[in-house]
C-alpha cells in the first residue's frame, strides 16, 4: 500500500492559485508610481540609493546562501528584490553609499537568513536594516533632501525637516499648531508627495494606487490598511478634539511619514504578519497606537517602524490566541 506524503513548506501560505513568486513581483509592480515619483522629486540620488540597496540585498542573499549556508540560492523569488526596494524607501537621498549596504547586509543577513530566509524571519527584514541604521547613524538617517520637484540632475541637496520633524520641534519649544502649521507644506503637497522625507514615504497618492493594485490582484486585505490607518485617526483625533492647538489634526497623521507605506506594503508582509482577520484586526490597531504614542510622546518624530517590529514580536502569540475553530470541532449549544 502506498502512503501519500503532505509536504508542508515554511510560510507565507496563501488561499490562491497565486505562487509565492507571482505575489512578490505584484508588490514590485505596486511599488512603481512611488518610485517614479522619488525620482520626480529627488532625482538621480533616488535611483542610485534605489538600485544600491537593492543588488546589495541581492548579492548578500546569493553569497550567504551559496558560499555560508550552502543551500539553494533564492535571489529569483522576488523577496530580496522587495526587501532592497523597501529599504531605500525608508532611507533619505543623502544616506552614504556604504551605509545602504551596512542596512542590506542587516536587513538580509541578520533579520532574514539568520532565522532559516524567506517564510522562517520573524520581523520585516527592510524595517531591521533600516531600525538599525536609524539607532546606530541618527544623524545620517535624519539628513532629510529638500524635495525639487523636476530637477533630476545630481546637484548636491539642501538639507531640510520633515513635516514630522517641524510638529515635534515645534511643540518642543512652545509654538502652538497655528504657529506650526505656517511652517508646513499644505496638505496638498504632503499628498503628492512635494516634501523631504525618506524616498517612499513622501506621496501618499502614489502609494495608494499601488495599495489599490495589491487589494485588486488580492495580494493584500483591507483589514491591515484599514485597522492601522483607522487606529492612527482615531488616536489623533482624541487628542486633537481635546486641545487643537497642541495636537495635529488626523489628516496630518495619515498623510505624513511612513503611515501609507507602512499600512500597505510592511505591516502587510505575508511571513510577519497574522494569519486570520481578527488576529490582523488587532495587530494593525496596534501598530497605529504605538506609532501614535512614539510621534507625540517619544523622542523621535517618526514610529511606524518601531510599531510594526514590536507587533511582529507578538504575530505567533496572536495566532495562537485567535486561529479560527477546527473543521467539525464540537460545538456545545445551550437551549432556552
Amino acid at each position: 500500500m502506498s502512503i501519500q506524503k503532505n509536504i508542508i513548506s515554511a510560510s507565507p501560505h496563501v488561499h490562491s492559485g497565486k505562487a509565492s513568486k507571482t505575489v512578490m513581483y505584484d508588490v514590485v509592480i505596486a511599488l512603481i508610481p512611488a518610485f517614479l515619483v522619488s525620482i520626480y522629486v529627488f532625482g538621480v540620488s533616488a535611483l542610485i540609493t534605489t538600485a544600491v540597496a537593492v543588488v546589495s540585498c541581492l548579492l548578500f542573499e546569493y553569497g550567504i546562501q551559496k558560499f555560508i549556508m550552502k543551500t539553494k540560492t533564492t535571489i529569483t523569488d522576488g523577496s530580496a528584490l522587495i526587501t532592497g526596494i523597501l529599504l531605500a524607501f525608508n532611507l533619505p537621498s543623502s544616506i552614504p553609499i556604504w551605509m545602504i549596504i551596512v542596512g542590506s547586509l542587516v536587513a538580509i543577513g541578520v533579520a532574514k537568513l539568520s532565522f532559516g530566509g524567506l517564510g522562517f524571519n520573524i520581523f520585516n527584514p527592510a524595517i531591521v536594516g533600516r531600525v538599525f541604521l536609524l539607532v546606530s547613524f541618527p544623524a545620517q538617517m535624519t539628513n532629510w533632501a529638500v524635495a525639487t520637484p523636476g530637477d533630476l540632475s545630481m546637484a548636491d541637496a539642501v538639507s531640510g525637516a520633515t513635516p514630522l520633524a517641524i510638529l515635534k520641534e515645534g511643540l518642543l519649544y512652545g509654538e502652538s499648531m497655528t504657529e506650526i502649521a505656517a511652517k508646513m507644506p499644505s496638505v496638498m503637497d504632503m499628498f503628492i508627495g512635494f516634501t523631504g522625507g525618506s524616498l517612499g514615504e513622501m506621496s501618499v497618492l502614489a502609494l495608494l494606487l499601488g495599495g489599490v493594485y495589491l487589494l485588486i490582484r488580492k495580494v493584500i486585505t483591507w483589514h491591515i490598511p484599514v485597522a492601522m490607518l483607522g487606529s492612527m485617526a482615531l488616536f489623533a483625533a482624541a487628542f486633537w478634539l481635546y486641545d487643537p492647538e497642541m495636537y495635529a489634526n488626523p489628516i496630518f497623521h495619515l498623510v505624513t511619514g511612513g503611515a501609507v507605506l507602512g499600512a500597505f506594503f510592511m505591516a502587510t508582509d505575508m511571513v510577519t504578519s497574522p494569519m486570520t482577520t481578527k488576529a490582523m484586526l488587532v495587530f494593525a490597531a496596534m501598530i497605529g497606537i504605538i506609532t501614535m504614542v512614539i510621534r507625540m510622546f517619544g523622542v523621535y518624530p517618526e514610529g511606524v517602524s518601531f510599531g510594526i517590529l514590536i507587533m511582529n514580536a507578538f504575530v505567533p502569540l496572536l495566532n495562537k490566541m485567535m486561529k479560527p475553530k477546527r473543521f467539525g470541532a464540537k460545538i456545545t449549544a445551550k437551549f432556552v
